[in-house]
């Protein structure tokens, strides 16, 4: 597969996470969904309203979430929305927690373990697709970024419980007793973005990483662990699966005397194999060129 193209600029600004848009040189059309995650209520290494507003106006876009499947302040819709507005994202763009009201099954086809994913009925409703994404560790996925935030991100509460246990139920109880094998939910994952993608077929899907904050946690930690590693910049790409790799491989050579921790983290939880996967499934490409901006 050609090497993708995977734009970067170490400035972190509003009007720089326009241009890294502008670069993509693939404008979004129609009803334009931005999928984020809003954050844990007590959490803070989020992508702040400030940072992300004018972008997701000049797109005239909504901000899409769905609820999460641990316990916490995501899981149930109506504190889900209380985080949502404390949080600020209400005051800057239209918001739509798109499994709500439902959900609907995408079929995986020649998946790893996976033979459906359970997304938010709402994503019927957007013609293209932003996956706007912090990239930080993550205590089960090594870390997130594109690929986590389209496959959990996009999954309903049953959806990310079926990918969590890799296909073995989509009750958000029984998905952690036991765990399912380490690589068989990263390899999940990867399926579930397959069917998103899939699904997605000719409608528009855009990937921005903003590697800022890089806690070894992730934004659903209602109290992360203090980055130990200064910010990078910010990412893009057309190719979800570049993205990814260019990110996990800024942090493994950044000139960061803190990096250790975040490197342990992704490592430990062999958090390249979602790529890896993703890369087997046609998603895109591990080989990318660097276009610094």
């Amino acid at each position: 597969m050609a090497a993708s193209k995977v734009f970067f600029t170490r400035e972190i600004t509003p009007e720089s996470l326009i241009r890294m848009y502008e670069k993509l040189n693939k404008p979004l059309r129609g009803k334009v969904g931005v999928k984020i995650s809003t954050g844990e209520m007590g959490g803070h290494n989020y992508l702040k309203p400030e940072l992300i507003g004018p972008l997701v106006s000049m797109l005239n876009g909504t901000i899409v979430e769905c609820c999460t499947a641990y316990g916490g302040s995501r899981q149930d819709a109506k504190d889900h929305w209380a985080t949502i507005e404390n949080h600020g994202f209400t005051k800057i763009a239209p918001v739509d927690i798109m499994d709500e009201f439902g959900e609907f099954d995408i079929p995986v086809v020649n998946g790893c373990h996976l033979d459906k994913d359970i997304v938010g009925e709402h994503l019927n409703n957007y013609d293209s697709i932003l996956i706007l994404s912090h990239f930080k560790g993550h205590v089960m996925g090594g870390f997130g970024g594109a690929l986590k935030n389209i496959s959990i991100g996009i999954g309903s509460t049953h959806g990310k419980a079926y990918i969590h246990s890799a296909g073995k139920t989509t009750d958000p109880v029984a998905c952690w007793n036991p765990p399912a094998p380490q690589d068989d939910f990263l390899e999940s994952m990867a399926d579930a973005c397959k069917a998103v993608i899939g699904y997605m077929g000719t409608r528009n899907m855009l990937y921005i990483s903003v590697a800022n904050r890089l806690s070894v946690d992730c934004d659903c930690d209602s109290n992360p662990a203090e980055p130990e590693m200064g910010d990078l910049g910010i990412f893009a790409s057309t190719d979800p699966v570049a993205l990814d790799q260019a990110c996990y491989d800024a942090v493994i050579n950044a000139h960061d005397c803190g990096k250790k921790a975040l490197i342990e983290r992704m490592n430990s939880r062999h958090g390249i194999h979602t790529v890896e996967t993703a890369e087997k499934h046609g998603l895109g490409s591990r080989e990318y060129e660097i276009e610094e901006i």
